[in-house]
């Protein structure tokens, strides 16, 4: 067995076995959002799922390369205690964004393929650029942390009152509601295989200097967000933060499909990771230039995916060693943990709750259709930053109102658009763009169809953009079947989907955790595997 680790932002464990793979980040268990720092729960939660000790762990894949002196002690003294003084012999450092771009090409099912990675800064670099062949991965282009696009849009994000290296998504969604008004060239271009930042510095002083560049007023900026968040986008501060936040949009849109088409003249397939493959915007822009069934991004693809990317790099090149690799298409990411009937119902009956044994695909399909919110949660929780049917909650797309009450419930910021999960089959009808393999993970943006934005206005974007989970029925049978029976009672073939969390929390892991939101949310309906629970 193999124990990857990443022991920093977005800390988390994944243990690949013959078998399986078990996964699960630091947040999900001691309940800190983005916790940064040794991932001690998650690495013994893999252990348990697998029902593995710490000696049968082979190899200890540790993603990133720790040169302070003080980080790798803290970092040896938790390996020591949970695998023994001999730990050093088994543990393998891979450099953060081999890790990254291992993630995904590791997982695409694909023995030839382009793995980039365009992230905030790690190991001293920004962006990586590798040639995948045949399991190896030689590396042909990088930015340095300085010539770094995902730090100029955190800096953008910091700019407008948000929080960088957390609410870049926030941007994302805020810059539909205007359009460009400033060129960014000045401020990064593309240079070759590179990116080169004319700001010259990162960080807080990038902020300053783009707040001098658009002339606004740096010391407001929260202020402004609080009101943005509210919904008040008139004023205005309001207005130009919006036509900031869509300059910064369209310039990184831009950049990335002037790589990606760079790129496309090298090979068809492109393998894609990092925390800048977050902004399904711009992903979908690479999609259109290989096109859908030759970009794959990998699922968990921000700092929550290291863990798993040092792990398979190591599996991978072990198996290149003895002759055995063979590319490996990630078909799911329900890898985390679950929890039987039997233990929720002690825990139901310990919290003295009444509940119903329910036949859920029926069950939630009609109160969906009473137009109540309810919370799924059933079987392994996901890895990654989406929640996709298993950890949800789950509303009626088809009325706009919907989007209020959900935002009220979870203290969502107002211009946050909500996401659907639809049926495998009834993707070619709802979006207008697909070209090929519908997307599974939420990882792309859409067009959605004329159709689409009539039935189910309260999933797509003021753009008319829609980030959709296409639903196979051989991956989750069970949500699958959820919304075909919704669309036996509506006509519709979708359902909104957004995560099970209260806004700035992390996604719910254990029964007990959706027990908590399932109150401080006042949803209507929770139902936990089979187990039904009304407000």
């Amino acid at each position: 067995m193999i124990l990857g680790i990443h022991d920093g932002h977005d800390a988390g464990a994944v243990l690949i076995g013959e078998e399986r793979i078990f996964a699960v980040n630091e947040e999900r268990l001691n309940r800190i959002k983005k916790y940064r720092g040794f991932p001690e729960l998650s690495v013994r939660k893999v252990l348990e799922m697998a029902k593995a000790k710490p000696e049968d762990v082979e190899v200890i894949a540790v993603a990133g390369i720790f040169r302070k002196l003080s980080r790798l002690r803290e970092l040896e003294a938790n390996l020591k205690a949970i695998f023994g003084r001999d730990f050093k012999r088994k543990v393998l450092f891979v450099e953060h964004h081999l890790a990254h771009s291992a993630s995904s090409y590791y997982t695409s099912g694909w023995r030839d393929a382009l793995a980039v990675s365009i992230d905030a800064a790690g190991d001293g670099l920004s962006s990586s650029i590798y040639v995948a062949r045949d399991g190896e991965m030689i590396r042909i282009g990088q930015s340095t942390y300085v010539d770094s696009l995902g730090d100029f849009y955190a800096s953008v994000t910091e700019l407008l009152g948000f929080r960088p290296m957390r609410h870049e998504g926030k941007v994302m969604s805020l810059a539909a509601y205007g359009k460009p008004a400033y060129d960014l060239s000045s401020i990064i271009e593309l240079n070759g295989l590179s990116f080169e930042n004319h700001l010259g510095v990162i960080g807080v002083e990038a902020t300053k200097k783009l707040a001098e560049f658009f002339r606004f007023p740096l010391r407001h900026a929260k202020e402004i967000a609080l009101r943005l968040k509210k919904g008040e986008l008139d004023g205005k501060l309001q207005r130009k933060a919006i036509e900031i936040a869509s300059s910064a949009q369209a310039h990184l849109e831009k950049l990335v499909e002037e790589l990606g088409l760079k790129l496309r003249e090298r090979g068809p397939r492109l393998a894609y990771a990092g925390g800048v493959a977050q902004n399904v915007k711009a992903n979908a822009i690479l999609r259109h230039v290989f096109g859908d069934d030759n970009l794959w991004v990998f699922p968990a693809m921000d700092d929550g995916g290291l863990a798993f990317g040092a792990g398979i790099f190591v599996k991978t090149q072990l198996e290149r060693l003895d002759g055995k690799w063979r590319p490996f298409k990630l078909e799911h990411i329900y890898l985390g943990p679950e929890y039987g009937q039997d233990y929720v119902e002690d825990l139901l009956r310990s919290e003295g709750l009444e509940y119903e044994e329910v036949d859920v695909p029926s069950f939630v399909a009609d109160v969906l259709v009473e137009g109540k919110l309810v919370g799924l949660f059933q079987g392994a929780m996901e890895f990654g930053p989406r929640a996709l049917g298993n950890r949800s909650i789950l509303a009626d797309p088809r009325y706009e109102s919907v989007k209020e009450r959900l935002n009220v419930a979870l203290k969502r910021d107002v211009f946050q658009p909500f996401a659907p999960s639809l049926l495998w089959e009834k993707a070619d009808e709802y979006l207008e763009d697909l070209n090929g393999t519908p997307n599974e993970f939420m990882t792309m943006a859409y067009t959605a169809s004329g159709e689409f934005r009539e039935l189910a206005p309260a999933v797509v974007h003021v753009d008319g953009t829609t980030r959709p989970q296409a639903v196979r029925r051989e991956i989750n049978p069970g949500y699958y079947s959820i919304i075909a029976e919704f669309h036996k009672k509506t006509g519709i073939g979708a359902v909104l989907n957004t995560s099970f969390n209260m806004h700035g929390e992390p996604i719910v892991c254990s029964p007990k955790d959706a027990l908590g939101t399932f109150r401080k949310a006042g949803l209507d309906v929770v139902v936990i595997e089979n187990l039904a629970i009304r407000a």
